[in-house]
Formats: structure tokens, sequence, C-alpha cells
């Protein structure tokens, strides 16, 4: 049965091969920076030109490292969750890491995130049927930042049985995140997000968790964060060049590393508001290149990462709720494999627990738009068409009672009369989604884990204090 999904470019397949040329150009000529001994001991083994911490590469050490990157990486779930089957075609959702602030009660408070938050935020996201994997949200302020990562992923596994990714500073943490994983149920249930540092250098933390990474068999998400006019060209297509010059040399790093090393092509984003050197994440030329980007993801057969789901309004307004649409919508139509940062806002900075709701119910939204329809001979409705006939009607029928739970139906999203609505109590977005957050956080949890897996992880957040 024919399956049709809707999907956006910005580059066609000519218009990919023309950006890889101008990609292997500025590899072979300019080169990178790689400030790390080891990486670059491996680089120059290979046949890379290196001088000093600047190493030029040739068109054949990419292809290598793309013809030995997986096409296809799985993600487990520790629980009742689905896990995730990353390739260059289903798109995921899910949440980003790390914010500062929280927006409280009513999401116009603002208060500093705390470990408490990590392992909330987590544990709501195991009731949101639409996000499909977790990150932090938050970062807590009140450790110390050596400390974080350990005990952010530990409140992530005790919150939830869905996918993770990581954002670890130190590799150091590799292995004893990968200890708690697998004490929960499966260490093949997360991922690590990493960043070179634009323009064009591999900083030594990103390429120790390259490395790493790669030699545990860990996926990672390598993705660029670029600033036009600032660390990039002031141009669309040279910042996506220049994103996929770093992307492109981190493959190259971490297929010498251990060749099938699992990689998940981090598409480009970043934008600043020339005027005040803000840093935005809705701009509408961030979003264009972050569709050329999924398109050269796809071009080169490799999973993606991007955005979507986020705003730059500094509370849960109007502005919120179109831009958070919008960048769901652009994501998940570019084809990105895993659209994430869904709840973040004021330029992520900041997230909400009631953010986190109203975008899963806005995601239901996307999924079902992206889902397309299939074309077979139930879904044509032939014969129903013709019982119904002309002036007839589809109500009570057994093909309307059959199908018509198939339609996307909202809980938050208000689509009924005026009248109703007033009967009801007139509550806004805003106010239903806050009443919404409250059931679900009052609910009993959905997921935890066994007790012998919560003094693993309380042990092994120890070890490392």
């Amino acid at each position: 049965m024919p399956q049709f999904q809707l999907t956006t470019r910005a580059l066609d397949e000519e218009s990919c091969l023309v950006v890889h040329g101008a990609t292997l150009e500025v590899l072979d000529k300019t080169g990178v920076e790689v400030q790390h001994e080891q990486g670059l001991e491996l680089l120059a083994a290979a046949g890379a030109r290196v001088d000093g911490s600047r190493v030029r590469m040739s068109a054949a050490m990419v292809d290598d490292a793309l013809a030995a990157a997986p096409r296809s990486i799985a993600l487990s779930s520790r629980g009742s969750a689905s896990g995730i089957e990353l390739t260059s075609g289903p798109v995921y959702f899910g949440t980003g890491s790390d914010c500062i602030y929280v927006l409280g009660p009513g999401a116009r408070d603002r208060r500093a995130g705390t470990l408490g938050d990590v392992e909330e935020m987590a544990a709501l996201q195991e009731k949101l049927a639409n996000i499909d994997f977790v990150l932090s949200m938050v970062h807590p302020h009140e450790l110390p930042a050596d400390a974080a990562p350990p005990a952010q992923f530990a409140a992530m596994l005790r919150g939830t049985s869905k996918p993770l990714i990581m954002v670890p500073e130190d590799a150091r943490h590799l292995e004893l995140c990968m200890e708690m994983a697998t004490a929960c149920g499966a260490s093949d249930s997360w991922a690590i997000y990493a960043m070179p540092t634009p323009p064009l250098t591999h900083g030594k933390d990103s390429v120790d968790r390259l490395v790493g990474c790669a030699r545990l068999g860990i996926p990672l998400v390598y993705a660029s964060a670029f600033l036009p006019g600032a660390t990039a060209p002031a141009s669309v297509a040279g910042c996506v060049v220049q994103a996929n010059v770093e992307v492109l040399s981190g493959l190259v790093i971490a297929e010498l590393a251990s060749p099938g090393a699992p990689f998940v092509y981090g598409v480009a984003q970043g934008w600043m508001e020339p005027r005040s050197g803000h840093i935005v994440y809705c701009g509408p030329e961030e979003m264009a290149a972050q569709q050329a980007s999924a398109d050269l993801a796809r071009h080169y057969g490799l999973p993606s990462f991007g955005g979507g789901g986020y705003s730059d309004s500094l509370m849960l307004d109007e502005q919120w709720a179109f831009e958070t649409g919008m960048t769901l919508l652009t994501g998940g139509s570019s084809g990105v494999t895993l659209v994430h940062d869904l709840g973040y806002i004021a330029s992520g900075t900041a997230s909400s627990y009631e953010s986190m709701v109203v975008a899963d119910e806005l995601t239901g939204w996307v999924k079902a738009y992206l889902g397309g329809l299939t074309v077979d001979e139930e879904s044509l409705a032939v014969a129903e068409i013709a019982a119904a006939g002309p002036g007839g009607t589809h109500l009570g029928r057994k093909y309307s009672r059959r199908h018509l739970r198939d339609f996307f139906r909202p809980r938050l999203i208000g689509q009924g009369s005026f009248e109703s609505w007033q009967a009801a109590g007139a509550a806004s977005l805003l106010d239903r989604a806050a009443e919404r957050t409250r059931e679900l956080r009052e609910d009993e949890r959905a997921y935890r884990p066994g007790d012998d897996a919560l003094r693993e992880l309380e042990r092994l957040v120890e070890r490392c204090a």
C-alpha cells in the first residue's frame, strides 16, 4: 500500500552535490583545527595533511567515513515506552537540555532550574504520548558543573523509560552513564549530543566525546551552532557549507576511532539578531539553513538532529504559541530525524512544564499532518461513496465508526462553539494547559525503575561526587 509522507526540501540532489563540492574544497584548502593529540594522530595516520593543529582532509577520507557510518541506529526504551529507529526516514520529537530557568506556576514566575525539575520533567514526558525521546530540559543550578551531568542522567533515568539524549561536559562520564543505563535495563537506550566550536574548530572536549563514543558504541549527535556574521559567513548557503565542513570532519574522526561508529548528522542551527547580538531560535533564515542541512543529511543517508517546538518569547503568550507551532511544523516537515528542544522558551534559556504539555499536543497535530495518507482500496472508499450515494449521509455507517477515530482529536486546542466554551468557564489555552499540567503531575508516575536499579543509580552518582 503506497504511503505518502509530507517532506519539504531546500536543496535538490544537484544542489546537494554543489554544496558537498564546496565542503570538500574547504576541507582540502582551508582545513579545520583539531585541538586533540590523539585525534591528530588518527588523522595523520589516515593520510590527512597535519600542520600543527590544522588538518586538511581529502575527499577520499570523507567518502570512507560516509561509507563506514551506519544508516540505522536503534535506541531502545527501558520500559513500556517505544524505542526508536534512527534512519533518514521517520521523524521523532523530543525536548532539549540544560535551560537555566524554569517558568513556574502560570508559566510566568521565573526561577532557577533544579535537579528535582530534571526528574519531574522527565516523569511528565513519560506521560506525553507525542514526545518520543527525552533530554534534561534544565540545568540543576545547585550542583557544581562537573557533578551535574551524572546526577542529571540519573534523574532522567528515574523519571522516564523513553530513549534519552545526554549532554555530558566530560568524556570521562561516558562509561559511568553506560553503567547507569545498563542498571536500568537497556545500555542502548541513550545517545550523546556534542558540538564543534565554530568556526571550523574541534576542541579537546568535543574530540574526547567523538573518540570516546565511537569506541564505546554510543550514538553521537554532532551538531554545529554557528552565528552568521560572527562565527560563520553572513549568508545562509555559506553557513550550511561551514556547518557541513564541521560535521563531516567530525564524522571522519569518529569513524577513524572506530569504523562503524553510530553517528547522527546534526543539522545547522544558530542565529544572531544583529542589532543586539542576542542569540535567537526562530529566525526564518535559521529554519531555512536547517532545512538545507536536513537535505544534506538525507543525501548522505545519515540520520539527522535538528530543532523545533520552541520560541524566543520571554513568557507563554501569543508569540510563544505561534512560534512553537511554526517551528514544530518546519522542523518536522524538513525531514529531520530527531526534532528536539520542544518546550524551550526565551531563546533556549528557559523551560516550562506547561510549555511541554502544549508542545506535546501541537506535535500530535504535526504528526497527523506529516503522516500524509495511505492510498489503498480501503482508504479510497469507492464502495463507501457508492453506498451513501448522491445526497446520502455517512453518519452512522460502520465505515465512519471504524475510521473517525483515526483523525487528530485535540485535548487543549479549542474546536467547539462559543456557547460551549463559555459554558465550560471560558478558559484560555494557557488556562487549560496549566490545569492539564497540574493533573498530569499530581497523578501517579507512569514509570519507576526497580529498587535495585535505584540503589545502583545512587551508588554510581556518589562514586563521581
